[in-house]
């Protein structure tokens, strides 16, 4: 068995301030809590930006500038930044940050979904911001986009156009299928990072039986062109990392996936989840990779061809 990559996805967009008041929010706070994940065993770090005044997603690259270069001179790790942004932003506005800062890894969803996260906004018992309520509740009437154009888009400008590899997330069994699409012509390569997702409300429901489809689909139609890896929401995470480690997989944990680390205890920091999955998967027999070992596995060009 390989050694297990663990990312840690530090902020997010479906979450809002009023969720928990250790979701990280401005720069300064990102860039902290990013550099300790890596310190806790991530070697990749996956980012969105958000408003330090209120907390809302933000695509503006200015505000991903504040924090990505404190980041890279702090740790080794991979830097990962979303092309998916926040609910309602246009594809221009979710590249904008990415094609400025030429990463060595971005998100890519693998296709268009229903993307309801209403329900949440009902666990909330006061809102700390105006926007948070009607973002979370809006979301019974959205879908987000990735049509394939969109994402033949995205890997043109930033794949081919610079170097860019990307954490393809799969939120359904058809995003599988889109994949292969694109990988039979040549649109992509291999390896294929693909980043299958429970849990989410219009995607796959978070069941181990789901878990164990996904991965025989996966390795149907990709064979030995992928590096597998598994990320559920809420209550879901540990358990869904842990079956995957067991089955050779990778992990990814962090407060946008979910904002607990144990049944009825919240999560007080990326690096605590980050910490949790490193002892099990430890104490499973196993390594966890380095960034290098990572950027290895994967194929990247290296953090000294990035553009901050």
């Amino acid at each position: 068995m390989s050694k297990v990559i663990i990312t840690c996805a530090v902020t997010g967009a479906i979450h809002t301030p009023s969720m928990s008041e250790h979701l990280p929010i401005t720069p300064q706070q990102i860039a902290e809590q990013s550099i300790a994940a890596a310190e806790a065993g991530a070697s990749i770090i996956h980012l969105h930006a958000r408003d330090p005044i209120d907390g809302r997603p933000t695509p503006d690259p200015a505000v991903f500038m504040q924090f990505l270069p404190v980041i890279k001179q702090s740790t080794d790790a991979v830097i990962n930044i979303t092309t998916g942004g926040g609910l309602g932003m246009t594809l221009d506005e979710r590249l904008a940050a990415p094609l400025l800062a030429k990463p060595e890894m971005c998100s890519l969803n693998m296709g268009s979904m229903n993307f309801n996260i209403a329900p949440s906004a009902a666990r909330v018992k006061q809102f700390k911001h105006d926007w948070e309520k009607p973002y979370l509740e809006g979301t019974t009437n959205y879908i987000f986009r990735n049509t394939f154009q969109d994402i033949e888009q995205v890997v043109e400008r930033l794949g081919k156009g610079h170097g860019t590899r990307f954490e393809f997330e799969c939120y359904d069994v058809g995003h599988l299928y889109n994949l292969a699409h694109m990988l039979d012509r040549k649109v992509v390569e291999p390896p294929l990072f693909t980043q299958t997702i429970f849990g989410i409300l219009g995607g796959i429901g978070a069941e181990h039986r789901n878990l164990m489809f996904m991965k025989e689909t996966a390795d149907r139609l990709f064979g030995d062109a992928y590096v597998w890896s598994v990320l559920a929401a809420g209550r879901h995470q540990m358990p869904f990392v842990t079956m995957a480690a067991m089955m050779g997989g990778n992990v990814r944990v962090g407060l946008e996936d979910s904002l607990w680390i144990g049944k009825g205890q919240a999560a007080t920091s990326n690096a605590q989840q980050v910490a949790k999955i490193r002892r099990i998967i430890e104490d499973l027999s196993m390594e966890v990779a380095t960034p290098a070992e990572a950027r290895a596995m994967l194929k990247l060009k290296g953090g000294d061809l990035v553009g901050f």
